[in-house]
């Protein structure tokens, strides 16, 4: 993009670019929000039959995204991550603050980062409620707040013996277009432009969280990878789970791929933003019924099982109806590490 920086202070780049869009949200559809931008704090009105869920992301350049990343993208998945942070929990959005380090104000860049974000957040009826923004290493952190009605939130340490493994959508299409922007592997630009905007533009959960309030045991978003964000539940449960590898949902495109890719890719790829979750099996039926209103594919994976052992274990299936043996087990539960 070039480069159009201008003599924008902090308080200018504040109203140009996010408080104006901020109060004509807030103007139509105020919902839970009593005080927005231009005070010390935003005010949000809470019900006593409801709790907050609070998530904080945060997206560094270089780490998270590419330097040189569409800022537009940028915009909308830096809020969608926090957005599938609540949906994992059932939670209803109810607005998000920004703190925003810039190496410099870019017009052309905060232009298109603002489309990006405000596109989502319009979505998902989920204003911009206040933040902060500095000079520095470009730097997004979000932080999202939800409702939830009392007790109702769906959290990782109620899986149950006996318990179904859900997943959402397909996964493992993030991981195929960052091997191929990487060039790890060859796509076709059609395929490649399919599952990019699985990378770049998520989809948060949302409605299909809250869907499950009731149903659902325990869940998480998949945003490290499906097997190792699925031991954070294990661990908080006290579970094991047997998982069936090809039930795994992918893509048209990624079954293009060799097999090794395939599961490689859909168990440990991360960054598909989709829900996890597990529920008693008596709750098919309620579960084929969410997939149908909402249009979403909702794919049974295996089940969760009495713990054998001192810590969680996976056991993997292959096709065949053979349990892989620990090496290729620990291959497939690798998942992406922040600090790594």
């Amino acid at each position: 993009m070039q480069s159009q920086t201008s003599s924008l202070g902090e308080f200018d780049l504040i109203q140009r670019f996010f408080k104006a869009q901020s109060e004509l949200m807030l103007a139509n559809k105020p919902g839970s929000v009593k005080l927005g931008i231009g005070d010390d704090c935003a005010l949000l009105k809470t019900d006593p039959a409801e709790e907050l869920a609070i998530t904080s992301d945060m997206l560094v350049s270089g780490r998270h995204f590419f330097p040189d990343a569409n800022p537009e993208w940028l915009g909308w998945k830096a809020l969608a991550v926090n957005l599938s942070d609540l949906a994992a929990m059932g939670a209803r959005p109810m607005g998000f603050t920004l703190a925003l380090a810039l190496p410099e104000a870019n017009s052309a860049w905060l232009e298109a980062f603002s489309k990006g974000l405000f596109a989502i957040a319009n979505q998902f009826a989920c204003p911009l409620i206040g933040g902060d923004t500095t000079a520095g290493p470009l730097n997004i952190c979000i932080t999202a707040f939800g409702s939830i009605p009392k007790d109702e939130a769906i959290r990782r340490t109620g899986a149950l013996e006996g318990d179904d493994i859900w997943v959402s959508g397909a996964v493992g299409d993030a991981r195929l277009a960052l091997a191929a922007l990487r060039h790890e592997l060859e796509l076709k630009r059609g395929d490649l432009e399919i599952i990019e905007a699985r990378m770049h533009q998520p989809t948060p959960r949302v409605h299909l969280g809250i869907a499950l309030r009731g149903i659902a045991n325990s869940a998480l978003d998949i945003s490290d990878g499906l097997l190792g964000d699925l031991r954070h539940i294990l661990k908080q449960s006290g579970r094991d789970a047997e998982i069936f590898l090809d039930r795994i949902p992918k893509s048209t495109t990624l079954r293009k791929q060799s097999l090794t890719i395939q599961n490689q890719y859909a168990a440990s790829g991360g960054d598909d933003y989709e829900l996890c979750f597990t529920a008693a099996s008596g709750s098919r039926d309620a579960i084929t019924k969410i997939s149908e209103d909402l249009n979403l594919p909702l794919t049974q994976i295996g089940s969760i099982k009495l713990m054998q052992h001192s810590v969680p274990e996976i056991q993997l299936i292959a096709s065949s109806g053979a349990r892989l043996n620990p090496e290729e087990v620990n291959q497939l539960l690798k998942s992406f590490d922040h600090f790594a």
